[in-house]
């Protein structure tokens, strides 16, 4: 799958260590209907059936997972024990991952062709995740329609030069950047949703869990209650399982593989919106168009498939949401000769990327400081991004 991209995309974004040429930022020649006719109708298909075969066989698969930390791995020398714990953790994280993401496909409307079945899945994904689906659906659709806007856009908003914190000047360095990106990796997803850390500034208490948070219209609120009644539930039998088996017994069984889910979606979120050549805009520049095409599609190797191409497929995401993840590749192959130079796509390792990406992109600015023009650009103090 990467190789096949390398040959084809931009030489400014192939190799770890090449120069990175900034993205367009002026309005595409192309429209999306021209983009939508490129692409096959059947890739906007959406089967219930075959989307619940990825549904039972990622259950399956995590199911079996957890019965190996829990029944056979005990019993391994206790060298080989703490040595297996974290790889069958790693791979169950790595699963649960993949099935949150057919949450996400459920929030769009790309799981089936009727929305209550994608509601109704989507909703017990999400709540045996802990993770209030409809709340989230709600604010992610704020996402989707203000991508790459700074006033507006809801999540992973950049800093400007002036918002940064005095406190940064202490983590500006090697091993500052290191605690960050562990502390994003353990709390960023929590934090997100229980006090809406690294998304859009509000002027009061915004909270996933806020049938009353500025996220959300009068309408919304039932449904946010709905959200709130499912975390709880699954919250509540979690609880009694431990009561049952053991704290213990429960973090093998599901405590440390939601940490991997955790690491992975403040990654992948992260390096889908944050890149040295990708811009922002303010009011006075920003577009859908261009807002939806300031993403970059990355390579996770052979996660690609286990993650069902929500990195790897992202910038057509933003463009058609409805496509299922099992049509996205064929439909980014078709759109791509007309995207052209607007298509970013960076093959850079992950693990690479995340440092590079938190050393260059600390804040945005347009190239003559704030206040000059609509078009902004990632910056870090001891970095020149001039590209």
């Amino acid at each position: 799958m990467g190789s096949d991209r390398q040959m084809t995309s931009s030489p400014a974004l192939k190799n770890p260590g090449t120069k990175l040429r900034r993205a367009p930022h002026s309005k595409p020649p192309f429209t999306l209907s021209q983009l939508k006719k490129a692409i096959p109708p059947h890739c906007f298909r959406r089967s219930a059936l075959r989307s619940l075969s990825y549904v039972v066989s990622d259950l399956a698969v995590a199911a079996l997972l957890s019965h190996i930390s829990t029944t056979y791995v005990p019993f391994l020398p206790r060298p080989l024990r703490y040595l297996a714990w974290p790889v069958v953790w790693f791979l169950q994280g790595c699963v649960l991952t993949g099935y949150w993401i057919i949450a996400h496909d459920c929030g769009h409307h790309a799981f089936s062709e009727h929305k209550w079945l994608d509601d109704l899945v989507g909703f017990f994904i999400h709540s045996s995740l802990l993770v209030p689906y409809f709340s989230w659906k709600y604010s992610h659709r704020l996402h989707h329609s203000n991508t790459a806007s700074l006033p507006r856009d809801e999540s992973f908003v950049p800093m400007l030069r002036s918002q940064i914190p005095w406190i940064f000047k202490y983590f500006n360095n090697t091993l500052g950047r290191i605690l960050i990106i562990l502390g994003s990796a353990l709390m960023g997803w929590p934090l997100y949703l229980l006090v809406n850390a690294s998304g859009h500034t509000y002027d009061r208490w915004t909270s996933h869990f806020d049938p009353y948070s500025p996220l959300y219209t009068d309408r919304d609120r039932v449904m946010i209650l709905v959200s709130d009644a499912g975390v709880l539930a699954t919250g509540y039998i979690l609880f009694r399982v431990a009561v049952a088996k053991g704290v213990w017994w429960l973090f093998c069984a599901l405590g440390a593989p939601m940490l991997v889910v955790h690491a992975f979606l403040a990654l992948i979120i992260f390096l889908q919106h944050t890149h040295p050549s990708l811009p922002h805009y303010d009011g006075s520049e920003w577009d859908w168009m261009r807002g939806a095409l300031s993403t970059v599609d990355r390579d996770y190797g052979i996660l690609n498939g286990v993650f069902h191409n929500v990195a790897d497929t992202h910038v057509l995401h933003h463009l058609f949401t409805t496509i299922p993840h099992y049509n996205a590749m064929e439909a980014t192959k078709a759109v791509r000769p007309i995207l052209g130079e607007y298509y970013r796509f960076d093959a850079t390792p992950f693990w690479q990327a995340v440092w590079r990406e938190v050393r260059e992109c600390v804040f945005v600015e347009p190239d003559g400081g704030e206040g000059n023009g609509g078009v902004y650009w990632f910056r870090n103090y001891a970095v020149k991004n001039k590209i």
